[in-house]
């Protein structure tokens, strides 16, 4: 059985199915906002140079931001010949986006993703409209935050129903709350954007959500744009792995090449380049609340925080077959676009990071949140270094010289 995991193994091969693609990059956030304003409504949320675009018909998701104003870098991918089409595709609709809704899981018995009965292959997957199509309420709007809400009814591949309420706030911080995110000095020589999601489910029914008829997790996936030398980098607990388990799981598209995927006994890098499709996830066992990237060409730190909670072990299976082990699913994962086959184009070229709650054991009326952190840090490298360092576990030296020059 193929172990397809995760949104964007999906992504790539529906993108492959009906030929969309998009252009690399664009060069200015002024650029992508322009383009994305002839096509639906944007927020755009504003702290000095700091800005994030938000758009509530693709489920509230940010779709780009910037550390510079206007004409800063755009750090989001965004996939304009979709949009620009004005059409929506079958089995899902990859708008793009670098903060983005989802629910899990995907595959097994309790999937949200096909029909029961349904053979687990392309043909039968398709991605729940609530997290696809349908357009999230806009509930307040303020310069610096928007929260959105949802409602959907959902049913598993086990015939288990949900009434589902969802609430989701993106908010922009500024400098002080950021350090005290990171629990750090951010040099004022940096250029910056930070700002997070915090997302809630709530069980709307009449019945307990259970482990034996399938839970729901919450799913959040960032989509950024590459460069030939971006670094992703995710710290890891360290341990033998007869008491913690692998270290990562690297066999979503068959086995990492070495050169792509350099695991220490505490730190990982994964190449961020776009120009190979792989992807990677850390268990709770070894997860810890924290992963990034280091794009050495355009100098920007990434830093992905997320809510982890001490002793979670549950989280939500989506390998596509039944299943041994529905709650021994990832925690992180990260995922480099690249063509899915010879002669065949990339979907983006993008990289990903992807943070999951616990999955949602929640009688009527309880909830589970789940905060999705992004900070962008652009600048010299003697300012990023201590940063990298105390957060990522190894500093950019280090960073830029685990795949050579690529």
């Amino acid at each position: 059985m193929r172990r397809l995991m995760g949104g964007l193994a999906m992504l790539c091969l529906a993108m492959a199915v009906t030929g969309s693609g998009g252009p690399l990059k664009a060069a200015t956030f002024g650029d992508d906002l322009g383009f994305l304003e002839k096509h639906t409504d944007v927020i755009v949320l504003k702290s000095g140079k700091a800005q994030v675009a938000v758009v509530p018909s693709y489920q509230g998701r940010v779709m780009t931001s910037a550390a510079d104003g206007a004409g800063g870098l755009s750090f989001g991918w965004i996939n304009r010949e979709l949009i620009a089409s004005g059409k929506t595709v079958p089995h899902i609709n990859p708008w793009g986006g670098e903060d983005r809704f989802w629910l899990g899981p995907e595959g097994g018995q309790f999937a949200i993703f096909f029909k029961k009965g349904d053979a687990f292959d392309l043909k039968h997957w398709q991605t729940p409209a609530i997290i696809d199509t349908d357009p999230f309420k806009v509930v307040d709007k303020k310069a610096d935050r928007a929260t959105f809400s949802a409602r959907a009814k959902l049913t598993n591949y086990s015939g288990t129903a949900f009434e589902v309420g969802i609430e989701r706030t993106v908010a922009l911080l500024r400098k002080d709350q950021a350090e005290k995110a990171l629990g750090l000095d951010i040099p004022n020589s940096l250029k910056m954007v930070v700002y997070e999601s915090d997302n809630k489910i709530t069980n709307k029914g009449q019945e307990a959500w259970k482990k034996e008829t399938g839970l729901l997790s919450i799913w959040i996936l960032g989509m950024f744009n590459p460069s030939p030398k971006t670094t992703i980098v995710i710290p890891f607990a360290a341990g033998p792995e007869g008491t913690l388990g692998p270290k990562v799981n690297d066999a979503y598209f068959g086995k990492v090449p070495a050169e792509r995927l350099i695991v220490k006994d505490d730190v990982l890098y994964f190449s961020g380049d776009g120009r190979y499709r792989s992807k990677i996830g850390l268990t709770p066992q070894r997860a810890k609340p924290v992963a990034g990237s280091y794009d050495a060409v355009s100098k920007v730190l990434t830093i992905v925080q997320y809510t982890k909670p001490e002793g979670a072990t549950d989280y939500v299976n989506s390998m596509w077959e039944l299943q041994d082990k529905p709650y021994a699913g990832d925690v992180v994962n990260s995922y480099n676009d690249g063509p899915p086959e010879p002669g065949k184009k990339p979907l983006g070229p993008f990289y990903e990071l992807e943070t999951s709650s616990p999955a949602a054991a929640l009688k009527p009326g309880e909830s589970i949140s789940h905060m999705h952190r992004t900070f962008h840090l652009q600048g010299s490298e003697q300012d990023l270094d201590a940063i990298a360092k105390a957060t990522l576990g190894a500093g950019i030296e280090e960073i830029k010289g685990t795949f050579g020059s690529k």
